[in-house]
């Protein structure tokens, strides 16, 4: 989500008076330590940083912000740290969800940035029997549209 605005506003459109918003997204502190092993390989390597998070993540203190603003009062809302085993791995989530990261140098470098940001996360997101785990902290809310004047 990289339009937060619009899209809240677009949610208050189609909500009536005292509707409900519920949502959950990615928070700030989602992936810290995938991105910042993304920034130090990438920096030793003179890539991009601004490749690395393409994201939005904000604070309890910014999305609630933005609901307030476009007309929501917020009953609820926080960070939640949930910690995702990756059934298929590190690489792939890499692959996937960094690829705009990955994407700045060609091959045969390509290959040995995400193998030096796999072992820059090793010790951190992986366990003793191979098995990795995304460092997600999830943003949950819950907000009611405002009546109308």
């Amino acid at each position: 989500m990289r339009a937060p605005a619009l899209v809240i506003a677009g949610v208050a459109r189609a909500l009536k008076p005292r509707g409900r918003f519920v949502g959950e997204l990615g928070g700030h502190g989602n992936v810290a330590a995938i991105a910042t092993a993304m920034r130090a390989v990438g920096a030793s390597r003179g890539g991009d940083p601004a490749h690395v998070a393409p994201w939005f993540f904000p604070t309890v203190e910014e999305y609630g912000g933005l609901l307030g603003k476009h007309g929501f009062s917020v009953r609820e809302i926080a960070l939640v740290p949930r910690p995702t085993p990756l059934k298929t791995g590190m690489e792939g989530w890499l692959r996937t969800f960094g690829r705009s990261f990955f994407d700045q140098f060609e091959e045969p470098e390509r290959t040995v940035v995400l193998n030096e940001a796999l072992e820059l996360l090793r010790p951190s997101l992986c366990d003793a029997q191979g098995r990795w785990t995304a460092d997600h902290v999830r943003l949950r809310f819950s907000a009611e549209r405002n009546a109308e004047d």
